[in-house]
């Protein structure tokens, strides 16, 4: 069986469905499992430490700071906190970094305000990782374009923008990341006509991860890269 050509497999979050999100154990093993680079999302600390973690709250399975917002914990509060069954612990975005093998991909999600300056702060110390920041804000995605525009920036987005050129310009983005449902050919070929590349989001089923390369789809977010790379030959 012929299998189009692969694009780029990120882990969506680490390997979610074998390690709490957004932890060194799920990087790490997504790593293991041939993913070309991983996505997170993150949030400051009261004392303005990058954190790795999609809520703004942590979940029940921190005991006594349950619920607890992270903006309002310290950095030595909330590194006590257990959120994963297994002991997973909120990892700093400093330790994720860290972590990456060299010349590794690693796709940093902003979910607050206030945190472009001390991401880039972040990516600075760690260098050797390829970094980009993306963000359903698009303002922010400019920002760090403003402050640092060697850090490749990208756009979220759930729509089908009208004028997918002018979006990616005005946000000086390189990456467009498009939900699943609304990549065609068209949207394809509009990106990349604008010398961007289209990352979509969150592809957990075969079938369509195939389709979305047949499209030309530079790379796909996903919870199971493993099965994505078996599902294109390894």
């Amino acid at each position: 069986m012929v299998h189009p050509a692969r694009p780029a497999l990120i882990a969506h979050r680490g390997m979610p469905r074998q390690h709490r999100e957004n932890t060194l154990p799920g990087f790490l093993a997504a790593t293991a499992a041939g993913a070309d680079g991983w996505e997170l999302d993150v949030h400051l600390t009261r004392d303005e430490v990058v954190v790795v973690h999609h809520d703004a709250v942590l979940p029940a399975l921190a005991g006594r700071l349950a619920g607890a917002a992270i903006r309002e914990l310290d950095w030595d509060t909330l590194a006590t906190a257990v959120v994963g069954a297994a002991g997973e612990r909120v990892p700093s975005l400093d330790a994720v970094l860290l972590a990456a093998p060299e010349d590794f991909a690693v796709y940093v999600e902003v979910k607050a305000p206030g945190l472009a300056q001390p991401v880039l702060e972040c990516l600075r110390r760690r260098p050797q990782v390829r970094a980009a920041v993306h963000c359903f804000d698009h303002r922010v995605s400019l920002q760090v374009h403003g402050l640092d525009p060697s850090v490749p920036v990208g756009v979220l987005s759930e729509s089908y923008p009208v004028d997918i050129p002018h979006l990616l310009r005005s946000a000086a983005a390189r990456d467009y990341w498009p939900h699943h449902t609304m990549v065609d050919a068209a949207l394809v070929a509009a990106v990349h006509g604008a010398g961007g590349r289209v990352i979509v989001w969150t592809v957990n089923d075969t079938a369509t991860a195939l389709r979305l390369a047949r499209l030309g789809v530079d790379g796909l977010c996903s919870d199971v890269v493993d099965e994505l790379r078996a599902a294109f030959g390894g």
